[in-house]
């Protein structure tokens, strides 16, 4: 389990392309400083499982077909900037909401609109979890817990919401380079689908 708060920006140093699979060494010395094979740690939301910690500030981790089949890591080369953040501690504070770093879908960012103080992104939404997310609800964007600032369709159909980024959400995560058309992955509040789910069996 995660909070959707970003530890650390951290690095794709080196990809390895399997028949049907791929093991990434992803460079991040916070979230390394007290890894261990088999803990978790969420790779642009992704949870993933540590294979082997290497040099002491890069960890390991293999990646089935069907995670980079559904999620934007089958997109990942060397050199990518990712979101890191490692499972949350029972006794911590849960600054962001509660994400299992399970990606039910990819948007893909169609604006960016800067102000001042902050920015607003503008990212389409699948349909199949169009129904979950709310205004001023949570959702997680490439692992970063984001409240929804407005949400729509346009002309074609097509479901979007947005979110506002301040600065320290700016200079800390990869969406500050997230240019129009970069893939994203989206988990919407898994307390939706718990409701929705009893409401059918009801």
């Amino acid at each position: 389990m995660f909070t959707g708060i970003v530890e650390e920006l951290g690095e794709i140093v080196a990809t390895e392309r399997l028949t049907d699979a791929a093991r990434f060494t992803i460079r991040g010395k916070l979230v390394t400083s007290d890894a261990g094979h088999g803990d978790s740690i969420a790779v642009n939301g992704v949870c993933l499982t540590v294979v082997d910690v290497v040099d002491g500030d890069s960890f390991t981790v293999d990646v089935m077909g069907e995670t980079l089949a559904h999620s934007s890591l089958g997109d990942l080369e060397s050199g990518a900037r990712v979101n890191l953040e490692r499972a949350a501690a029972l006794n911590s504070r849960l600054g962001g909401h509660l994400v299992q770093g399970h990606v039910d879908g990819t948007g893909a960012v169609l604006a960016r609109t800067p102000s001042e103080n902050w920015e607003v992104v503008r990212i389409s939404l699948p349909d199949e979890i169009a129904r979950y997310v709310v205004h001023k609800g949570s959702i997680t964007v490439d692992g970063i817990s984001l409240t929804v600032s407005d949400l729509g369709r346009d002309e074609a159909g097509q479901d979007w919401f947005e979110v506002s980024l301040i600065p320290t959400t700016l200079t800390l995560t990869n969406l500050a380079s997230a240019t129009v058309g970069t893939t994203v992955n989206l988990e919407v509040d898994v307390i939706a689908k718990y409701v929705e789910r009893l409401q059918q069996r009801s």
